[in-house]
Parts: structure tokens; sequence; C-alpha cells
């Protein structure tokens, strides 16, 4: 069973009492939030740590993992065929056709338009510090200290990880500004260098001081996760430096060890139906609790359900997205992960569609359900029980798959190493293994761990981008699915939004190829 409850009581906590206190660059309201009265006890400290962790819920107005056009999965895994649409960001992505003013795609980092958004994230990194600030200062004890902290900022270093990947160095307010929001003082984005030392400095910390996974609540941050975004920062960074490969290798092999307690389950599907999430599951290393009455919010099945859907105890959604008949042709037949892509369905007048029916959606890409049928979504405004997954241990035996070929030097017994940690996950999807005789090379490891990759994680994280960017390779996967004239490769990152240029005053630059 998931539990829920916890987090949600606290996150209500936080809504109520935080809104103002931590709000970004606004000046605070001493007159009934100040220093000398709040945070004065452990629950007061307790609030402002889940108020940090609220932008990274599933949330469509202010939830940066939103199941939604309003989430990055949903960006993410358009670039790369996973998903597509035919009108909004999902076009915008699936044809890498955006720019300063794409408001769709700039807008998780920061837009003035709050009428129409939550006003994006970049400014949730200031709560974050704001937040460590509060903890260092209040009244209680040096162990609960360091307990707190470390929950924040591994919330920061995920949150600015997130960021940093779909844009580049970002801007990072320090503490002195944060503290004299009167003081106009533009900052320059961090460099490359600087960004990862920001998010390598919390995450080693948060490793270090956060609960072990059968230590920590469901839904709340564990060691374990803090490594797994460890790896994921080292990989990304592996682009421009192979030895982050060997500290790749080093912290999957700490995530594989029995202390940790992952392992894989054994039905895929099983493990994004209703019921199958929550502390029992031991392959997941961070979810999203989801509810039907919140506050993290799974709306995946209305996104995808064509409006005339009637099945599986299911009416029909807003039919905002499809997958790729590319992405569903490249699996094997027999590869159980692409069961959730349903290639046709039963309309509410009884016939059956298809991709040939016309004016289907179908004819773009199967249906991307991904989870199971939850019939309660329509009762409950289109809300599902069903928890978002982001990250996986088939994540840790696919990354040390790829530190062990990739690395420099990697000998034979490295590459047959690899093949074999692919092979585990491809047993759990009913395919047969594959030979390592065959996989003699980095490069045609690499290419079976790309696929591997694009059909396990599938509309989880919207990593997938992240791992053909590394490689150079998101442009021409562009090109091969749709051909589109836009794919270039100073795509590989999203732009800056305009008003983080005007507001820089000179300072911040537009990532090149946009300006």
């Amino acid at each position: 069973m998931k539990k829920i409850k916890g987090l949600t009581l606290l996150f209500t906590m936080a809504a109520m009492a935080f809104t103002t206190a931590c709000s970004d660059l606004t000046p605070v309201d001493y007159s009934e939030i100040n220093p000398n009265n709040f945070p004065k006890n452990e629950s007061d400290v307790e609030a402002l740590v889940m108020d940090c962790y609220r932008p990274l819920r599933g949330d469509w107005w202010d939830g940066i993992y939103s199941p939604s056009e309003r989430g990055v999965m949903f960006i993410n895994d358009c670039t790369t065929g996973i998903l597509t649409g035919d009108f909004g960001a999902q076009k915008m992505a699936a044809e890498l056709n955006f720019f300063p003013t794409s408001e769709e795609i700039t807008w998780f980092y920061f837009t003035r338009n709050t009428s129409s958004y939550s006003g994006g994230y970049i400014n949730k990194i200031s709560t974050c510090t704001l937040t460590l600030d509060d903890i260092a200062n209040a009244p209680i004890s040096d162990s609960r200290k360091k307990e707190f902290e470390a929950e924040v900022r591994c919330a920061r270093a995920f949150l600015t990880y997130t960021l940093y990947d779909m844009y580049g160095p970002l801007v990072i307010a320090p503490l002195e500004v944060l503290k004299n929001p009167l003081q106009e003082q533009p900052l320059p984005r961090l460099s490359r260098e600087e960004q990862v030392k920001f998010i390598e400095d919390d995450l080693l910390f948060a490793a270090e001081h956060l609960p072990m996974p059968n230590k920590a609540e469901y839904g709340r941050f564990s060691s374990g996760f803090a490594k797994m975004l460890l790896i994921r920062l080292y990989l990304h960074e592996t682009a421009v430096n192979k030895d982050y490969y060997n500290k790749v290798e080093t912290v999957a092999n700490e995530l594989m060890s029995p202390q940790y307690g992952y392992q894989l389950q054994r039905d895929y599907v099983k493990m994004f139906e209703l019921g199958g999430q929550g502390s029992a599951n031991k392959e997941i290393i961070y979810a999203l609790p989801c509810s039907y009455d919140g506050p993290g919010v799974n709306q995946w099945h209305m996104m995808v359900l064509p409006t005339d859907f009637a099945q599986g105890g299911m009416s029909g959604g807003w039919a905002t997205v499809t997958s790729t008949w590319a992405f569903y042709d490249s699996f094997e037949a027999k590869d159980v992960r692409r069961t959730k892509l349903l290639t046709s369905y039963i309309s509410s007048t009884g016939e059956q569609i298809d991709r040939n029916t016309p004016q289907s959606k179908l004819a773009m890409g199967p249906i991307a359900l991904k989870m199971g049928y939850d019939p309660r979504v329509s009762a409950s405004g289109g809300h599902s029980d069903i928890d978002l997954i982001l990250y996986r241990y088939a994540d840790v035996y696919l990354s040390l798959a790829e530190a062990l070929s990739q690395k420099t030097g990697a000998s034979g017994a490295d590459l047959a190493k690899a093949v074999s940690l692919i092979n585990v996950v491809r047993q759990r999807a009913g395919l047969d293994n594959l030979s390592a005789s065959n996989l003699n090379t980095p490069e045609k490891v690499l290419d079976a761990l790309l696929t591997e990759r694009w059909h396990e994680f599938w509309c989880e994280n919207g990593q997938f981008r992240s791992d053909l960017i590394r490689h150079h390779k998101l442009v021409q996967w562009v090109k091969k699915i749709n051909n589109s004239p836009y794919a270039e490769e100073y795509k590989e990152l999203y732009p800056l939004p305009l008003s983080a240029i005007i507001d820089g005053k000179g300072a911040v630059k537009q990532n090149a190829g946009y300006q």
C-alpha cells in the first residue's frame, strides 16, 4: 500500500503557512512572519521543507512533473518520438520548432504571464536557499537540522538539475542577494563547472544525511534517490568529460549493494497499474504519490485517451498527445513494454477504432497509455490514484552498462559485463538475450543501450532526450522520425525566455543559436 496521508497533510500545512514567507524574491511581510517568531519548532521547519517539495510534484498549475503539457516529461518525450501531437507544445517539441518567444517551452524557466502560468521554476530554487537559511537559524537540534537540510538540498538539486538539463547553466541567486530583494543586482548565469558543482555538492550532502530507502517515508527523498540523481548528473557531464563515467560506475555499484534493498519487479506492466506502486515495490527509487483528491495529481489518462474512448471501464479523455508509429514499430514483437501502446480501442458507439479509421487520432500513433486502467478517473475530475514513477532500479542497470562500455579504455570484459546488464532488463521484458560476441565494440553496445532506454523508460521522467543529447544523437533521431526542417544542433538546449534576457540587463546571455 502506498502512504500519502502524511504527505498530504504536510503539503496542506506548507501551503497555508508559507506561501508568503518563502515567496522567492518577494519581500517578506515581517508584520506576520519574521525570523524572530518563525520557525519556532520542528513542525514549522517540516512545513518549510514540504514547501520545497511542492514544485516537484505532479500538478497542472505548479508541478514541474505534471503528466501533462505543463510537465517536463510530456515536453521532453515529444522531442524523441515517444510522443507527438498536432498542436501546441507537443507539436513544437516534436519538430524542435521552438524559439525564445515560444512560451509553451520557455515558461518552465520563468514567465511574467502569471494569468496563464504559475510563473516558472527558476525562483523555486531561491525558495530552497532561503529555507536552508531558516533551518540553520531554527531552534532545533543539530541532528534534525542536518536531516531537514538534506531534504531541502535534495529538492534544490533535483529542481536545478531538471532545469539545467533543459536550458543549460542557470542564474542562481546567492543567499545575500535573496535577503536584499529591493537592491537591484542582475546576475549572470553560472559557468558549466559552477553549475555542476552546485548540484553535486547538494546531492553529496543529501546522500550522506538522508535516510536509507527502507527508512524513508514513501514519497520523500532517500539517500538512494540522491545517488540516482548523482548518476544522472554524471551521465549528463560525460558529453564533455568521459572521466565522469568512472563516477557513474562507482555510484551505480553502491546502489546495487544489498544495503539499499533495490530489486527489479517481475512484472513490468503491473508496476504501472493500480496498486503497483508504494513502498512494497522495491524497484522504485522515487515516485510521486498521487490520489484522486491531490495534492499530487496524475491526469495522464485524460491526456492520452481519445474523446470517444470506452473500454477498460474508462470513458474519453482530451486526446492531447499520442505516441508515434516509429516508436511502436521499433519494439520487438514480444516486448511486454509496448503492452500499453494501444493500437486500437472500442469507441463510445461500440466501433473499433484503429489507425485506418477516418479522422482517427491513431493515424499519428498509438495511445501512449503506459499506465493501467483506472475507472474512477472520470468521477474524480480526471485524476488517477496511480502514482507517477520517476526513477527505477532498472536505470541503475543501464547506467552501469553505459559506464562500463563507454568509459575510456573499456575492455572486452567491460563490454561483456555491460551486455549482461542490458540482458537483465531485456529478460524482464520477455526478450531474448543480446549476444556479447556481436556487441563487441563500444559503439555497438551504445546503440543497444539507447534502444533499451527508449523502450524501458517511456513516459516516466522524460530523460531519453538527455540520453540522446549527451551522445549528440538528438537531431538525427528527430530527422529520422519526422524529418523536421527545424531540427538543428543548437536545439539540444531549449531557449531561455526573452524576459530572462531582458531582466538580466546584459548579464544573462541567450543560448547559442537563438540570438
